[in-house]
């Protein structure tokens, strides 16, 4: 019984290649003269929407990439070349290398931030960074050469808001000599 019930199943749906039985007049269910044709999905046309709809996503993820990380290209600038472009970059967060004037590092302590200078071989910005730690090689050397890279953005006062600072250390190399600077020769560990 469970054959012919598959049969004839398979037969009302048109899986077997065969057209669905119909009913003879009187028997079981008419359909409907307003009842719509079964809806046969061609494979071309679900593949041509699919690919569309799969270039359109790649097309969406490429302009993201383009345009939504189009600022954070900006790797580090030298602080003359930055504040020469500095009212363009209100509002973009930027990477500025730069020395440490010497004697312009302050800290503040309600609320708790630092404040200092840095100068390039023509200007100078003032730094301001609102946390109350800094990093170990970020000291105030008065001989200067403390070189500085500082991340953040530039406020409308010309004052630099910095979220992150990093500090190079610095080298008391004298490539003359090709000694440490201070030291002598005696100084140097064995194998130099």
């Amino acid at each position: 019984m469970s054959k012919d019930l598959d049969k004839e199943l398979a037969e009302a749906a048109g899986i077997d290649g065969k057209a669905p039985a119909q009913p003879a007049e009187g028997e079981g269910m008419a359909v409907p003269s307003h009842a719509a044709p079964a809806v046969t999905a061609e494979p071309r046309k679900r593949s041509l929407g699919l690919l569309v709809t799969l270039l359109a996503l790649a097309g969406g993820l490429v302009a993201l990439f383009l345009v939504g990380f189009k600022d954070a290209a900006i790797y580090a600038q030298p602080i003359d070349e930055y504040l020469g472009q500095a009212d363009k970059m209100l509002g973009r967060k930027v990477r500025v290398d730069g020395e440490l004037v010497p004697n312009s590092l302050k800290k503040q302590e309600d609320p708790c931030e630092y404040r200092f200078q840095l100068r390039g071989k023509e200007t100078q910005m003032p730094v301001r960074f609102p946390q109350c730690v800094i990093p170990d090689t970020f000291r105030d050397m008065p001989g200067g050469g403390v070189q500085v890279t500082v991340e953040g953005e530039i406020e409308k006062t010309g004052t630099f808001l910095a979220t992150t600072i990093m500090a190079k250390c610095t080298s008391k190399y004298d490539p003359a000599s090709h000694q440490m600077a201070g030291k002598e020769p005696s100084d140097a560990p064995a194998g130099y």
